[in-house]
């Protein structure tokens, strides 16, 4: 009997594993997408000419901008200490924040808020080359091309 017991035991416990592990899979993928064009995730763009999404792991908040088209433009990381430009989309040399200010020749200043979560605002400013210029600033900042061009 003592076998039989250990063996059920045994096999709860592997069925339970097994199926957290799913579970955490599936999780995973459902809140994956950063870097894709369609991600599995909720558009919260407040402009019809791009998509935007949000992506939570910790305490780091990512914010993805793909273009009308689906195109990945540019993502940036906001965390508790800083805002950041990460390395993916066309155009991640373009980024700009208070904490890392886009150099070289001067951008074009217009602008179109794409997204404003009561926190950060996020600009997108098209160039003439093509390019798009991606600003992600805080809300209190009242000039987004003075908050991303000042040092840090």
């Amino acid at each position: 009997m003592r076998n039989v017991t250990r063996t059920l035991l045994a096999s709860l416990i592997t069925l339970a594993l097994g199926i957290g592990a799913a579970q955490a899979q599936t999780a995973l993928a459902s809140g994956g997408g950063l870097g894709q064009s369609w991600p599995n995730a909720t558009d919260v763009s407040s402009s019809p000419n791009y998509h935007v999404y949000v992506f939570q792991r910790g305490a780091t908040r990512y914010i993805q901008v793909n273009d009308a088209a689906g195109a990945v433009r540019g993502a940036f990381a906001r965390t508790p200490y800083a805002l950041v430009g990460t390395p993916i989309g066309k155009d991640a040399t373009r980024l700009a924040t208070p904490d890392e200010p886009l150099s070289g020749p001067p951008a074009s200043t217009t602008g179109e808020t794409v997204y404003n979560d009561g926190a950060v605002q996020l600009f997108v400013a098209p160039q003439t080359d093509g390019t798009m210029r991606l600003m992600l600033v805080p809300v209190e900042c009242k000039n987004p091309v003075e908050c991303t061009t000042r040092g840090p």
